[in-house]
């Protein structure tokens, strides 16, 4: 079975989360929490990596981060296998301890608010889950990346990477001042956490970003296919199809109503078909449709003919 794309450059921001095997607890107590931690932090020495957010959760994990070289996959395997071996050696333990692939939410980081947006869910995960009560500081969590960011640098776990978050909060220097001021926006965006915010762009999407960072996003996923399947390489061959449409329209000097005013069999979209089919996955009733063809049986007659006269010429 071929295993769901995984999108990887140099500069990928990335919410990582996974969880235990059966929902089970990935985190028997606090010693569990600290190795878990100092796992990771072997794993940004090894692979680059930097940490913008993490929130751990009893059978769950949340993580933000930045990849300065296209190691992801590479760097989680060493990174949740290393912790599954700690955690079953000290519990006596053996198998699985998480469940499935994690998943990577891809995030665009290019100072839109995207980067923002994603940690305040990772920060916020604590309220959600009601571990932090209306009257406890959101930095009574200890095992969030938040409390860290209120600490001077020289006392925050060294992996963790501060300006870039500060930076879209419009806080310009990692100071006394600028986190004080980072903990009073904070607080005020967690008392809007209990208006119903909608993070369904964080849970059920595949990106966050704007429609020019998808764009590029669905051309590296084509250019990289591989053996890959899922919903997003499918968006991507149908976005190269309607790219290689308009090209073709564009070569002719056609506008969208030359098809429907041509005869379904006119040579020229035969010709425009007969590339679709070569170079896209589009099935013959999306070319029928897209081309004003008529039915998907005519398209495919056309193009056994068209197969015969390319023969005859060889």
């Amino acid at each position: 079975m071929p295993r769901k794309l995984r999108l990887q450059y140099p500069g990928a921001i990335y919410h990582v989360m996974n969880r235990g095997d059966r929902r089970e607890p990935i985190f028997a107590d606090d010693l569990d929490r600290r190795r878990f931690l100092a796992t990771l932090g072997e794993t940004c020495q090894k692979t680059g990596w930097q940490v913008h957010a993490c929130c751990l959760m009893s059978n769950h994990f949340h993580l933000v981060v930045e990849t300065p070289q296209a190691n992801l996959s590479a760097a989680m395997k060493w990174f949740l296998g290393t912790y599954t071996i700690r955690f079953n050696r000290r519990h006596e333990e053996f198998g699985h301890l998480f469940s499935g692939r994690y998943k990577a939410l891809i995030v665009d980081g290019s100072a839109t608010g995207y980067l923002k947006t994603v940690c305040d869910y990772v920060h916020l995960n604590p309220v959600r889950a009601g571990l932090v009560g209306p009257r406890q500081a959101l930095d009574s969590y200890a095992w969030s990346s938040y409390p860290q960011y209120l600490l001077p640098c020289r006392q925050r776990w060294p992996w963790l990477r501060v300006d870039r978050l500060l930076g879209e909060w419009a806080i310009p220097r990692d100071s006394p001042a600028g986190r004080d001021q980072f903990e009073q926006r904070m607080e005020t965006r967690r008392r809007l956490e209990n208006k119903n915010t909608d993070w369904k762009s964080v849970e059920r999407g595949w990106y966050l970003g704007d429609q020019a960072f998808k764009r590029q996003l669905l051309a590296q996923m084509r250019a990289s296919r591989g053996d890959h399947y899922g919903p997003e390489l499918r968006e991507a061959d149908e976005t190269h199809a309607q790219k290689l449409v308009q090209a073709e329209l564009r070569r002719r000097h056609w506008t969208e109503s030359e098809l429907s005013r041509r005869p379904k069999g006119d040579a020229q979209k035969v010709a425009m078909a007969w590339r679709l089919r070569r170079e896209t996955t589009m099935t013959l009733k999306c070319i029928a449709k897209r081309l004003r063809m008529g039915a998907w049986t005519s398209v495919s007659n056309a193009l056994v003919q068209r197969r015969r006269q390319e023969q005859k010429c060889q």
